[in-house]
């Protein structure tokens, strides 16, 4: 069957229902704000919804913080054009005006708040587009695919949804480098970011079962005898389990991979870099506390480990990436 192409009024008003299922700063203004206002407005986005910005944070030069601000605003508006809107037809409409806009900021002609900042960012840190461009690749995906076969096609829509911001932070911070040690670095810094996004897969079962999707592999799912029907009855069965430890173990196998990456670099990146990969263990740490039991209950990292986290990272003690400490039993607490 051939898709229908929406004619261009069509899509002006699958556009216009879009942003009205979205706050109303999310829109386009008529005029582009002065780089002190795009810079603010980032600011405020940034720091009122992602708590753990505020943590990373303390660890940045002040000059890369606006650099930072601007990076997570459109990483926090690119997302909410995808999940936040309720409509697939409504949400690809957006996220093709939002990459319109993308091509807009590369051609000096940036609008939105998010584009303005950004613009400064991108030439002030040598962005290139692509990492950029790869995000709402995810985020275009989203809208029609729920379902993985393989941890190889999981890890391939990682490579678009979680990896870019990694590669943004090396060219945000100046620690991308050239040639084969870039490429390196890119390689252990996707390695990080994938095991995240695993991480937070894994954490998130239930939550993303209820949004229709399911990441856990489906050929993984049959070998251990999971169904999506396991899923939606909400108790941990024995088979389950075994399901969350083998994929526990694999994300904490990528997150050893990339640990490496925090001795290639500054030490305030090293620092933020340490942080989100202990972070990310500490996540499959309480799964594995909860005996793999993410159904019926959001396994979750207290206040105080958080706080002990930052306390470690920038005190330097837990930086040499091979004190890893015993690995946890599995059991429960």
């Amino acid at each position: 069957m051939t898709a229908t192409i929406a004619s261009q009024p069509e899509k002006e008003a699958l556009i216009a229902r879009g942003w009205a299922a979205l706050p109303s700063t999310y829109r386009i203004p008529e005029a582009a704000p002065s780089l002190a206002e795009a810079r603010a407005w980032c600011k405020e986005l940034a720091e009122s919804h992602y708590e753990n910005f505020h943590v990373a944070s303390w660890f940045l030069p002040a000059a890369l913080r606006p650099h930072f601000h601007a990076i997570y605003a459109y990483c926090r508006v690119s997302d909410d054009l995808g999940d936040e809107v309720g409509d697939t037809a409504q949400s690809l409409a957006l996220l093709d005006l939002w990459g319109h806009e993308l091509d807009a900021c590369y051609e000096g002609r940036a609008r939105h708040p998010v584009f303005v900042a950004l613009a400064e960012t991108i030439r002030a840190c040598a962005i290139p587009k692509e990492p950029f461009a790869d995000l709402l690749v995810a985020f275009r995906q989203d809208q029609t695919v729920t379902h993985f076969e393989t941890m190889q096609q999981v890890l391939n829509y990682c490579r678009y949804s979680a990896n870019p911001v990694g590669r943004l932070v090396l060219y945000a911070c100046g620690e991308a480098g050239e040639g084969a040690v870039r490429e390196e670095r890119f390689r252990l810094s996707d390695a990080t970011c994938s095991a995240l996004q695993l991480a937070n897969f894994w954490q998130d079962v239930r939550v993303d079962y209820a949004k229709g999707r399911v990441y856990l592999p489906q050929e993984d799912m049959r070998r251990f005898g999971v169904t999506d029907q396991t899923v939606a009855g909400g108790v941990a069965t024995p088979e389950f389990r075994a399901l969350l430890r083998h994929q526990v173990d694999y994300a904490r196998a990528l997150f050893e991979q990339g640990l490496p990456l925090i001795g290639m670099v500054s030490r305030e990146l090293a620092i933020d870099l340490d942080l989100f990969s202990r972070g990310g263990l500490e996540i499959l740490r309480a799964i594995e506390q909860r005996n793999y039991d993410v159904l019926s209950a959001r396994p979750a990292i207290g206040k105080r480990t958080k706080l002990a986290l930052a306390l470690r990272a920038l005190s330097g003690k837990a930086l040499p990436f091979l004190r890893l400490g015993p690995r946890p039993t599995g059991k429960a607490a």
